[in-house]
């Protein structure tokens, strides 16, 4: 079959570094079209990565027909507007986490595109590697019993302040950056929505992004998460799931490499064993996936209700951090 062009906003440094090279084993996704608003700059990248087509403005490659989808890597401050220019232009969206600023513009922008008819993805990556596949498969084949806490930590150090990470204005900090990856495994691992949050924050004193948080997810019933995430901290990466019956670990959750096998530790009663799974690029997995629903005419694999939904444990990270209480997860 004729693969899906695909049209990139922006030359993103996350696109080179970890998208491109996968990409060229996809038979789903074609690279097509780059736009920056920096003629010369996506013309070089349009030549660096194989894109036919390279524009000096977002709009010009909306307005290209020949684009079947559009990603977008932008800075998160931009995911709302081009969510919404991008579903004008009739283009398919994969978007980049977090989808959005917040839990609000979240919700509107599901809204705007369902009511276009444009399919919505948010590109959390990890969920579709075989190592959190099978992850999700142990915990509701009932291997740990019932799960009543996670524990998680993500961490980098990153002190530029010219990244787009340490910038507020871009919607820059922890939570959103890497806290999003906390809330979504959280919820995928204990099967529901929080209902309550308690969290604090420490923000740079120059940059004014949160660099330090730690946060309480409390499902009810006394079954909590618990995580941290740090823009100035040692990198770490850990998740970790304990239920009534057993234990899950996941070695490298979120930056898992595309040419090892992932490794699951678990622990039950009958033994403590280590779970490989399959070598697997998750960002191939990613975009072969959403290709495939658009090819097939089905629903988005991770439907933009799981973004909203995501988006709304986040914005009560910062509501209770800010409050010294807890604070109620609100429902879209």
């Amino acid at each position: 079959m004729e693969k899906l062009r695909m049209g990139v906003l922006g030359c993103s440094g996350h696109y080179s570094l970890r998208v491109a090279t996968p990409l060229k084993a996809s038979l789903l996704v074609a690279p097509y079209a780059v736009a920056s608003r920096d003629a010369a700059k996506a013309g070089q990248f349009a030549k660096t990565w194989g894109f036919q087509a390279a524009y000096g403005s977002y709009e010009d490659l909306l307005a290209d027909p020949k684009v079947d989808f559009v990603y977008i890597p932008l800075p998160n401050h931009l995911h709302l507007e081009y969510i919404k220019k991008s579903a004008d232009a009739g283009k398919p969206v994969l978007c980049e986490k977090p989808l959005c600023l917040n839990a609000k513009e979240a919700a509107e922008a599901a809204a705007y595109c369902e009511k276009k008819g444009i399919p919505l993805m948010e590109a959390f990556m990890y969920r579709f590697h075989p190592q959190w596949v099978r992850a999700a498969e142990l915990v509701r084949a009932g291997e740990l019993g019932k799960v009543l806490s996670t524990l998680g930590v993500f961490t980098y150090n990153n002190k530029d302040g010219a990244n787009i990470r340490n910038r507020a204005d871009c919607g820059g900090g922890a939570v959103l950056d890497i806290g999003c990856y906390m809330a979504s495994t959280s919820r995928l691992l204990m099967g529901g929505e929080p209902q309550r949050v308690a969290a604090t924050l420490v923000r740079d004193p120059v940059f004014k992004t949160d660099i330090l948080s730690s946060a309480i997810f409390d499902y009810g019933e006394g079954r909590v998460s618990t995580f941290t995430v740090s823009t100035q901290m040692f990198p770490t990466q850990t998740v970790i799931a304990c239920g009534s019956g057993g234990n899950l670990s996941v070695e490298v959750p979120f930056n898992m490499f595309g040419d090892v096998p992932g490794r699951l530790t678990v622990t039950t009663s009958v033994a403590k064993r280590v779970v490989e799974s399959a070598v697997a690029d998750q960002y191939l997995l990613l975009f072969d996936a959403f290709a495939r629903s658009l090819v097939e005419r089905v629903e988005v694999p991770l439907p933009a209700s799981d973004a909203v939904a995501n988006m709304a444990a986040l914005d009560a990270v910062f509501a209770a951090a800010a409050s010294g209480g807890w604070e109620k997860v609100a429902r879209y």
